[in-house]
């Protein structure tokens, strides 16, 4: 197994198109809280996760060579967590990269976003040319919010997002949050 990214506690990996990989995103995208903040906490269709959401997952950007999103695991024990989004803006520059997560409920409130976010960002900035990283959110998202704020980022903006369907809290917009190489290098 390749390793995109270890820390003290989890492993980051490519994603695979194995009927495993397929049946981890199929259960994640299919608990309604996981999804709460995403469609309402409506469930995903396995044929979606095959048409839709494993291709984007699978995905290798040209600025590194490499995938932009990662599957992530329980170093100790190898059980799936969920993934984590280091994804370039353009495809051919590692400049703007747009952080992400979205973790199992077993995972949450044990620090897991933060650690993988911070590690993520600790090597955009010093192995992969990244110049300044984005994250998004529903503005009621507090926990994802939060995650945001440990990994370094500062809040830039309240916007409106355009949802196809309304989800309860999409009334009160959405968020983005950022981080600078200098201003990260300058905190260190």
């Amino acid at each position: 197994m390749h390793v995109f990214l270890a820390t003290e506690r989890l492993v980051l990996r490519p994603f695979t198109d194995t009927y495993a990989d397929a049946d981890r995103l199929f259960a994640l995208d299919n608990d309604p809280e996981v999804m709460r903040f995403l469609n309402g906490g409506k469930p995903v269709s396995r044929e979606a996760i095959q048409a839709r959401s494993l291709p984007r997952l699978l995905r290798d950007y040209p600025c590194w060579g490499t995938r932009g999103y990662w599957a992530a695991e329980e170093k100790a024990t190898g059980a799936f967590l969920g993934w984590f989004e280091f994804r370039p803006s353009d495809e051919h520059s590692a400049a703007v990269v747009e952080l992400g997560y979205r973790l199992r409920q077993a995972a949450w409130g044990k620090g897991y976003a933060t650690e993988g976010s911070c590690a993520l960002v600790g090597k955009g900035f010093t192995d992969l040319g990244v110049e300044r990283i984005t994250a998004n959110t529903m503005a009621v998202n507090a926990r994802s919010r939060r995650v945001m704020e440990k990994a370094g980022l500062t809040f830039l903006r309240s916007f409106t997002g355009d949802w196809p369907e309304a989800v309860e809290g999409s009334e009160h917009g959405e968020v983005e949050y950022g981080l600078t190489r200098a201003d990260w290098e300058q905190r260190r």
